[in-house]
C-alpha cells in the first residue's frame, strides 16, 4: 500500500471569460495549495474499488481512464480519507483524482511520462492537471493550461465554509454569470491580473489581486477587518479564504470567526 496527502487548493484570483468551443469558460486563475488535505491510500488489488467516499466518481473515472490508456486492467483498491469539505470551491475531488493518479501511474510496470498523465487528468477535469505540478500555477484555457509562478510562500490561511449556505451547482454558478454579463472587460481585467503578478514581490502584493469573477461573500470584508491583507472566495464557493502574513492575526481571527462557520486555519505550501 502507498499512501500520498492530496492537498486543497485557494483561488487566489479567477478572471472568466467567455464560452470556450466545447462549451467551457475562458479562465485566467492562479491557483495555490494550502495544508488542509484529504489522504490517499491505494493498493494492488483484484479489480478497481473506491472506499471511504461514498459519493466518489472522480478518482474512479481517473483510474479507469489511466488504465485504459497504460492498456491494463484497473486492478486498484483506494482509500479516501476526507477532511476537505465537499463541494466548497477547494478543489478536494480533483485533487484526490491527481493524487490516486500519481499513485497507480507509479505502480505501473511502465508509468506514463507527467505529460501524458496530464492529458488524461484534464479529461477528468479542468483543475485535475493543477495537482499533479508542484508550487503554484497560473491556468489559462479553461484552466487546465498551465505555467508555473513565483508567489511569495508561508503566509497563513484562513478557510472559512459558511453556516446555512447551500453550495449552488458549478453549472449552475456560470449559468449566473453568463445571465448577468460578466464576460464583458475579460481581456482588460485578463491584463490587470498579469500586470499585478509581474509585480509582485512579498506577501502584501496579493491585495492587488482582482477579486473573484463568479461569487462573493459578505465575509470576506469581515476577514480583511480582522487583519487580512487578501480575502475572496475560492473557487465557485462557498468557501471564503483569508491571507494572513501575522499568523498571530490569524489565529484571532480564526477564534472570531468560528461563529459564521466551519473554519480551518492553514498554510499555503508549494
Amino acid at each position: 500500500m502507498t499512501t500520498r496527502l492530496a492537498h486543497a487548493k485557494i483561488n487566489l484570483a479567477l478572471i472568466v471569460g467567455p464560452v470556450r468551443e466545447g462549451g467551457k469558460h475562458e479562465v485566467v486563475t492562479v491557483m495555490q495549495r494550502v495544508d488542509l488535505a484529504d489522504t490517499i491510500e491505494l493498493s494492488e488489488s483484484e479489480g478497481l474499488t473506491v472506499v471511504g467516499f461514498a459519493d466518489d466518481t472522480i478518482v474512479t473515472r481517473a483510474l479507469t481512464a489511466l488504465a485504459a490508456v497504460a492498456g491494463v486492467e484497473p486492478r486498484w483498491s483506494v482509500r479516501i480519507t476526507k477532511e476537505i469539505p465537499v463541494s466548497a470551491g477547494l478543489g478536494g475531488g480533483s485533487s484526490d483524482a491527481a493524487t490516486a493518479l500519481l499513485l497507480a501511474n507509479d505502480s505501473l510496470e511502465s508509468p506514463l511520462a507527467l505529460e501524458r498523465l496530464s492529458a488524461i487528468a484534464a479529461e477528468i477535469g479542468a483543475d485535475v492537471p493543477f495537482f499533479l505540478q508542484e508550487g503554484p500555477q497560473l491556468g489559462t484555457a479553461d484552466g487546465s493550461r498551465l505555467a508555473p509562478l513565483d508567489l511569495p510562500e508561508g503566509f497563513t490561511v484562513l478557510l472559512v465554509v459558511p453556516n446555512d449556505i447551500r453550495k449552488e451547482s458549478t453549472a449552475s454558478v456560470y449559468a449566473a454569470f453568463d445571465e448577468r454579463g460578466g464576460a464583458a472587460g475579460f481581456d482588460e481585467r485578463r491584463a490587470a491580473l498579469v500586470a499585478v503578478l509581474a509585480a509582485m514581490r512579498e506577501a502584501n502584493d496579493l491585495a492587488a489581486l482582482p477579486m473573484n469573477d463568479l461569487a462573493t461573500s459578505p465575509l470576506a470584508n469581515r476577514l480583511l477587518s480582522a487583519g487580512a491583507i487578501r480575502a475572496d472566495v475560492s473557487g465557485a464557493g462557498p468557501c471564503v479564504y483569508g491571507v494572513f502574513a501575522d499568523r498571530a492575526r490569524a489565529n484571532e481571527a480564526h477564534r472570531d470567526l468560528r461563529r459564521f462557520g466551519r473554519t480551518w486555519l492553514t498554510t499555503a505550501r508549494r
